[in-house]
């Protein structure tokens, strides 16, 4: 199998990387952060990429990890201005009127509450399907799971957030 090209592996995969990373931090300097780190982690590996079958997954796995590493050394009161900062935003935008920035940030604050009261798998089966991109069986090679695991957490995940918000 042939070495692939780094400098294609970027080319292909950084948009997705960041997605991904956003997905979980909120924060885009720290989700480029994340991708720059997979990067890194890919040269360091650069001997075993032609044994790599799924390097998409590999790749998306590895972002995935890094940005839950910088989530757990997060402190909370840097959680809350970075949610503070997100809603500021909307608040702010021109095309959205006052009234609907704040039901919308409110709706959104209440979604994201709802998430992290789901178990730890259902979370993160959850925000990597909320990713299009991503095939069931690309988020079982993520998380280490089977494909028919993946679809149960996911429908349960589902039932717990219509059940806790009441939809």
């Amino acid at each position: 199998m042939s070495q692939p090209d780094l400098s294609a592996l970027v080319r292909d995969y950084s948009g997705l990387l960041y997605r991904v990373a956003l997905s979980l931090l909120h924060n885009a300097a720290e989700a480029e952060d994340v991708v720059q780190d997979a990067f890194v982690r890919v040269l360091e590996r650069e001997g075993e990429l032609s044994s790599i079958t799924g390097i998409r997954p590999w790749l998306v796995r590895i972002a995935w990890n890094l940005a839950l590493d910088r989530i757990r050394k997060r402190r909370p009161d840097q959680i809350s201005a970075q949610m503070e900062d997100l809603f500021q935003a909307t608040l702010v935008s021109a095309q959205v009127p006052a009234d609907q920035a704040l039901a919308d940030a409110q709706q959104i604050a209440a979604v994201m509450r709802a998430i992290k009261t789901l178990p730890r798998l259902e979370q993160q089966a959850l925000l990597l399907s909320a990713m299009e991109e991503l095939s069931t069986a690309e988020i079982a090679v993520i998380l280490g799971k089977t494909e028919s695991s993946i679809r149960s957490l996911l429908f349960r995940a589902r039932a717990h957030l219509r059940e806790r918000l009441k939809l």
